[in-house]
């Protein structure tokens, strides 16, 4: 069975960092795509940013130069390093993860529990 665990969410200042992690465990053969997404009160879903395996990135506009993803291959873990944060980037965060379990030959998606983060003085 495979679980996504995120950690790293809390209250900050606006203009402040955190940094959210996302561990991969189970019995994993391999893991594909990688990447964040967050839901604010009354609003959609929306992607953060994500990653392939090979390390290409995407991000959405309003993150773009303030927020970095990356991955530890050898960890299965996903990172979300987010500066220069603002009241409006609150929301609860949520890893996602396109993986293959072991001994399966399909690659599955899935999702962590989520993890807040307020930005508010």
């Amino acid at each position: 069975q495979v679980q996504l665990v995120e950690s790293g969410g809390g209250l900050v200042q606006p203009g402040g960092s955190l940094r959210l992690s996302c561990a991969a465990s189970g019995s994993i053969f391999s893991i594909n795509a990688m990447g964040w997404y967050r839901q604010a009160p009354g609003k959609q879903r929306e992607l953060v940013a994500d990653i392939t395996s090979g390390g290409s990135t995407n991000y959405a506009d309003s993150v773009k130069g303030r927020f970095t993803i990356s991955r530890d291959n050898a960890k299965n873990t996903v990172y979300l390093q987010m500066n220069s944060l603002k009241p409006e980037d609150t929301a609860v965060y949520y890893c996602k993860a396109i993986i293959r379990g072991s001994p399966s030959t399909v690659f599955y998606q899935y999702w962590g529990q989520g993890t807040q983060v307020t930005v508010s003085s």
